[in-house]
């Protein structure tokens, strides 16, 4: 990479693991780095790996001769952006983290912070499946469900940094317990965690959300009625989605995507047959996979790097 062109260290923070890169201008993906979350350690540990990956990309662009310029952080819970901080991860279990300053200190460059989904949704929105489309919403269904409600290739964050939480839109009144203390929530039906769990409850036998699909498809009965009841309730949440949003397409990410048409057939189906007020829009796969989150942690940071310079400010 030339000296001069302008390159951002992007950092995913997952409930698992923590992906990490260097990436230019152009989104090319440099020096990828990788660490286990690691959350049983507690949420301080957390923070110093997100902190000691920072610093060591940054040394490694440096020794390269090619420095980074600003750094991307896409984490998880209840995220404000302007300000830097997540205010709540239960995931994690930070609570008022201001991790814009804190990377900024360790490391001495520009930090942008955004959610974990909405970056996403960015990456998304300029790289993969909702290229071209002015508004979209994105929805990666993993361990849990929420959306990025994409206008012109940006997140819109809701007045207390909460939009999109619709894994928590009630599908099911008075059903299974969710770990937000409500019942009935969509991602305890519809998320890969709730697959994977009702696929064992009813078998003995443990699978993922994507091989739930594919034994579906097999005919296996059980995986069968769970893959059924899964689409059912993400068709439900779907719909009550779209009648207050009504966006001309959804883009569908997660582990749940990854089964593809054995997915997006059948959804399509259940939406059109279930819905009254609601369009059906148009539904597609994501394209970016896993690498969602880092790429668009990666291109808030570059933005945060032209927003700079723009202003006068100098690219280090």
């Amino acid at each position: 990479m030339s000296p001069a062109v302008p390159r951002a260290i992007a950092i995913d923070v997952g409930g698992t693991g923590i992906k990490a890169a260097l990436i230019d201008a152009h989104a090319g993906v440099h020096h990828q780095l990788w660490r286990p979350t690691a959350r049983e350690r507690g949420p301080e540990a957390v923070i110093r790996t997100i902190t000691d990956l920072a610093t060591e990309l940054a040394e490694a662009a440096r020794r390269a001769g090619a420095p980074a310029h600003a750094i991307g952080l896409a984490l998880p819970g209840i995220v404000d952006e302007a300000a830097g901080t997540v205010l709540y991860s239960a995931t994690i279990g930070w609570r008022d983290i201001p991790f814009g300053d804190l990377i900024a200190k360790a490391t001495g460059l520009p930090v942008a912070i955004t959610h974990d989904v909405r970056a996403g949704g960015i990456a998304e929105a300029r790289l993969g499946a909702g290229r071209g489309h002015r508004r979209f919403l994105f929805v990666p269904i993993g361990t849990s469900i929420a959306a990025a409600i994409m206008t012109d290739a940006t997140p819109e964050p809701g007045a207390h940094h909460r939009a999109g939480e619709i894994g928590h839109l009630t599908i099911r009144p008075g059903g299974d317990q969710c770990a937000c203390g409500a019942r009935g929530c969509a991602e305890t039906y519809a998320s890969a965690t709730a697959i994977s769990r009702r696929y064992a409850m009813t078998t003995g036998h443990s699978a993922d959300a994507a091989e739930v699909a594919a034994r579906s498809a097999a005919g296996e009965e059980a995986a069968r009625r769970v893959w059924e009841q899964a689409i059912d309730a993400l068709a439900d949440t779907l719909l009550q989605t779209m009648t207050i949003i009504d966006p001309p397409l959804i883009v569908l990410g997660g582990g749940v995507a990854e089964s593809g048409e054995l997915l997006l057939s059948p959804l399509r189906a259940a939406m059109a047959s279930k819905a009254v007020v609601a369009a059906v829009p148009v539904l597609a796969q994501a394209e970016l996979g896993d690498r969602a989150g880092c790429l668009g942690a990666g291109l808030a940071a570059l933005d945060l790097i032209t927003v700079r310079s723009d202003r006068g400010g100098r690219v280090r």
